[in-house]
């Protein structure tokens, strides 16, 4: 992975992500010695499905309107 300066990235910003998008390396931006940023090439990922992921996976095995928690609350004293 390459590295280089704030001040040499601040200088050549442009030139640095094409040559990321171009070579799809990873570049590390230090300040003073110390790694602050990372600049990577995009990917474009798949659309993650959230609605309706979980249909068809629970079932319910009582009436939950009708529950009785008596034993529950008895339990708890």
């Amino acid at each position: 992975m390459k590295t280089m300066l704030v001040s040499d990235f601040k200088a050549k910003c442009i030139a640095v992500l094409k040559e990321v998008e171009r070579s799809r390396e990873p570049v590390v931006v230090t300040l003073r010695g110390r790694p602050v940023a990372r600049v990577e090439p995009f990917t474009a990922e798949a659309p993650v499905k959230r609605l309706g992921v979980l249909k068809g996976s629970m079932r319910i095995r009582r009436n939950l309107a009708q529950l009785d928690t008596t034993r529950d609350w008895e339990m708890l004293k």
